[in-house]
């Protein structure tokens, strides 16, 4: 498990302001630092090749090189990186492209300060993020994608119980809904979705989804 001290990062994004606010946002952070900043993806291969950075944050639409064709190179040559794409609501393929090109996570523009901290320090630690606001049709589509974090994982194992409850968030039933199903409280059926998250070492119900999906816990219908 790597620890925390200074967690090198660069960003790229083709909008100043939206890099403005980032960067003030992440100079506050006592355990990051900002390396490098780019305005597309020929930049931000530059930048990567003289500041090498542990984490970068790319928007997928850019000029010259988009984020998907930064992120191939970066995969192949800087191996070590972890990429978070940048995206917004509406772009589902490209999520998806960004994944298969070798991205580790993905943030939706909107995403609060803390979100952003933990998806940095998630992926910092190699293990993938998925933005907490994540529709259950754009997991589903990343769990049949080509991405898949888990393949060297030992899974660990799940008891009746929780292969149920897994299938109901899949399904996209919420905590009371579960609870009432299956006769428990909210707070049980919560505390067994926490043990579930750590079991699989993910960070909310996308996470759950593209986990269970992708080893086998649930089968998905159409989408």
């Amino acid at each position: 498990m790597r620890t925390y001290g200074n967690i090198k990062v660069a960003i790229a994004d083709d909008h100043e302001i939206f890099r403005d606010g980032l960067r003030a946002m992440l100079q506050k952070q006592p355990d990051i630092l900002l390396v490098a900043e780019a305005a597309n993806g020929k930049e931000l291969i530059e930048q990567v090749k003289s500041q090498e950075p542990d984490i970068v944050i790319s928007d997928v639409k850019m000029p010259v090189m988009d984020g998907a064709a930064a992120t191939r190179h970066l995969t192949e040559y800087y191996p070590q990186i972890g990429i978070i794409a940048l995206t917004m609501f509406d772009e589902e393929d490209l999520i998806i492209d960004m994944l298969e090109a070798g991205a580790r996570g993905y943030l939706l523009k909107n995403a609060d300060k803390n979100e952003i901290i933990e998806a940095i320090k998630s992926v910092y630690q190699q293990q993938p993020y998925y933005c907490r606001h994540t529709s259950n049709k754009l997991a589903q589509m990343v769990a049949k994608s080509k991405f898949n974090p888990y393949k060297q994982k030992q899974r660990p194992d799940f008891n009746e119980r929780e292969i149920d409850i897994i299938a109901d968030i899949c399904n996209g039933l919420t905590s009371k809904q579960i609870a009432d199903k299956i006769f428990l409280s909210v707070r049980t059926v919560e505390g067994l979705r926490l043990k579930i998250m750590e079991k699989m070492e993910v960070k909310n119900t996308a996470g759950i989804i593209i986990y269970a999906i992708k080893n086998n816990l649930y089968k998905p219908g159409n989408i």
